[in-house]
């Protein structure tokens, strides 16, 4: 017993970082499904319930571009000794996306912790969630793969089009177990602008 949410984010730079490519900060082509539940838990966070990402809905082209970034080299020390700046900087490059808006579609369960009447239970947490986006409340801002790249959100209005662009997108982090430290990657299908998350 479940219920379907529908969210719509959107933004100007997103990055979804490609764990291969270690200090060079380069994007996937679409969110990863941790970054999905990241967005959902940051809007509409309840240790009661079970959340599955189902599908992802790519609303606009997908549009890369490139820059420098100035990094420090060295942690700063607790000993409040400074760090000299210019002599210890180093240049990244990073390829982030731009320009972008998805509508993710989750599956919300209840989990064990739950009380009361499944269905109560159901309707009260959807009308928390529905409540929550249309005032724009969040427990905190919600972003696109680091902090810098905030994300917006709101309800789908029924016109948003995915893109039509179809293609293999290769392996993709889905998961870490943070007990173990054990990443797992899936190879998402992008079909006329849709990746179905199985």
């Amino acid at each position: 017993m479940g219920f379907q949410l529908r969210l719509k984010v959107w933004g100007d730079r997103a990055l979804f970082n490609r764990p291969e490519f270690k200090a060079e900060r380069v994007s996937y082509d679409v969110p990863t499904p941790t970054a999905a539940l990241g967005i959902l838990d940051s809007i509409f966070w309840k240790p009661e319930i079970s959340r599955k990402l189902q599908r992802i809905e790519v609303l606009k082209p997908i549009d890369m571009f490139g820059f420098m970034v100035n990094n420090v080299k060295s942690k700063a020390s607790r000993t409040g000794q400074p760090i000299a700046i210019e002599d210890d900087r180093t240049q990244r490059h990073c390829l982030i996306l731009r320009d972008v808006a998805y509508i993710f579609e989750f599956e919300i369960e209840l989990g064990p912790r739950v009380t009361e009447s499944p269905q109560n239970s159901l309707n009260k947490y959807q009308a928390q969630y529905e409540r929550r986006i249309s005032k724009g409340q969040c427990f905190q801002q919600p972003y696109f793969g680091v902090r810098e790249f905030v994300a917006s959100f709101g309800f789908p209005d029924g016109n948003e089009q995915p893109i039509d662009y179809s293609a293999d997108l290769g392996w993709m982090l889905r998961d870490i177990d943070y007990k173990t430290g054990t990443p797992s990657f899936y190879r998402p299908q992008i079909e006329r602008g849709i990746i179905h998350v199985t």
